[in-house]
């Protein structure tokens, strides 16, 4: 019956939103609380899912959504994005856009938490987009994509790597699989973005994150914007110090100054907070009126408020199902197939499904088939990379309302719900299937 309720929860949220057009926030929360009750869980269980949902999900990635608005604010009224996307379209050529976000998204992800990732880079792809005249849905779904193949299936992601610690894994095999399998889906997932996603048209304009006019929005002032090179600081220099923490943690420094530093400096909302000091050099006269409420802070805060509320919305409804037990409701009923490979895909994919989170779906996954590993024949080093990657292309399938990202992709694109499932829920499991194939045929091949 927790599938049942599952499945209803799902149309519910989509009929609340797309023919009622209830906001997202008010849809997911009510629907969450309906599913809780339906599913019989205890009133206090309840509460603590929706302060736990909501809590830990903007604990995680709030402050990383709010600073990220602010610099993209900042590089778009500032003229640095429109400078970035002259020069990046310069390179690529104006039809290869999606090819470049999501190659982008894909290497900028390994170490970036896929969420951080895509707002850290959704300025730039909206410029870019804007410069070369596309729908902004191709675009984005090839961003999208490029930081979930990288966030489910390449270490030092917090979720492969947890997975292969729990299935004694060796970590360089799973790199050494997860990167061509990895790398393979997302040319696939860019194809499915250049030729049916960039097929629905989202004017970039709509979705830019300040409310310049369009006179303005569409004003490149080469003389007045900033350099290249300084346009790229606020972005750049985050990346590379979360880069640079992840290396000191995976190659397991000794403790000092100055890896201590790196550890404080790296950490995201730090690393972002330095990219929002260093957006205050873009502009060519910076004044007290740009960091007013009226200004463009105050406007960047507003127009963070409605993703933050969503994206804690979706963190209740996936803590509400993730508490519901559902997981290992369906982790038990997957473990009797006789599927080879396939078996940690199809776990991971429906716990995905079910409660949203990739993190979450390969932990458990890898809880549940590591004491299966022998006897379904994985003992191999090669196998059990294998499974590892298995688990992490599952955990891809599929992106929807219970999940932070979708909320986050959506809403940064101008996406409604209906388009959102269409595209990015879609992308997902053409990433998740392309994966899965491709490990099929190796393992096949190989075994």
């Amino acid at each position: 019956m927790l599938v049942v309720y599952l499945l209803i929860s799902v149309m519910l949220i989509v009929l609340l939103t797309v023919r009622f057009k209830v906001h997202p926030f008010i849809a997911l929360l009510l629907v969450a609380l309906m599913y809780g009750f339906a599913a019989g869980m205890p009133a206090e269980q309840i509460i603590a899912s929706v302060n736990e949902g909501f809590g830990k999900t903007l604990g995680g990635i709030g402050l990383i959504i709010i600073l990220g608005v602010i610099i993209g604010t900042f590089l778009e009224n500032s003229g640095g994005a429109m400078a970035i996307a002259a020069k990046v379209l310069s390179l690529v050529g104006k039809k290869r856009v999606a090819p470049a976000m999501g190659g982008i998204g894909y290497f900028v992800s390994i170490p970036v938490f896929a969420d951080s990732a895509f707002l850290l880079l959704s300025p730039l792809n909206k410029s870019l987009t804007k410069k070369a005249k596309l729908s902004l849905a191709g675009t984005a779904i090839a961003l999208s994509l490029g930081v979930t193949a990288s966030h489910t299936m390449v270490p030092p992601t917090p979720g492969p790597i947890a997975a292969a610690g729990i299935l004694g894994a060796d970590l360089g095999l799973v790199l050494l699989v997860g990167l061509p399998v990895s790398i393979i889906a997302l040319m696939v997932g860019i194809l499915f973005a250049t030729k049916y996603a960039a097929r629905t048209n989202i004017d970039p304009d709509a979705a830019m994150l300040t409310s310049t006019s369009e006179a303005e929005a569409l004003h490149y002032d080469a003389d007045s914007a900033p350099s290249v090179l300084k346009s790229t600081l606020p972005i750049g220099v985050p990346i590379l110090l979360i880069v640079a923490k992840s290396l000191v943690v995976a190659l397991g420094a000794p403790e000092n100054v100055m890896t201590n530093a790196i550890q404080f400096l790296g950490e995201p909302f730090i690393a972002l907070l330095i990219g929002v000091f260093l957006s205050l050099l873009l502009p060519k006269h910076l004044n007290r009126d740009m960091l007013s409420c009226n200004g463009w802070v105050g406007k960047a805060m507003a127009n963070c408020a409605s993703i933050l509320l969503i994206t804690g919305a979706g963190g209740i409804f996936g803590k509400m199902l993730q508490n519901s037990g559902i997981a290992q409701l369906l982790g038990d009923a997957f473990v009797d197939l006789n599927a080879g490979i396939l078996l940690p895909f199809l776990i991971a994919a429906a716990i995905k499904t079910a409660q949203g989170s990739s993190t979450v779906a390969l932990i458990t996954t890898a809880s549940i088939i590591s004491p299966l590993m022998a006897s379904l024949g994985f003992t191999e080093s090669l196998e059990k990379a294998m499974v590892v990657i298995a688990i992490g292309a599952g955990s891809a399938v599929v992106s929807h309302a219970n999940d932070s990202f979708f909320w986050v992709v959506t809403q940064m694109s101008g996406m409604d719900v209906k388009t959102g499932y269409r595209l990015q829920s879609l992308g997902t499991f053409v990433l998740g299937a392309s994966a899965i194939s491709c490990l099929l045929i190796a393992h096949s091949l190989l075994f």
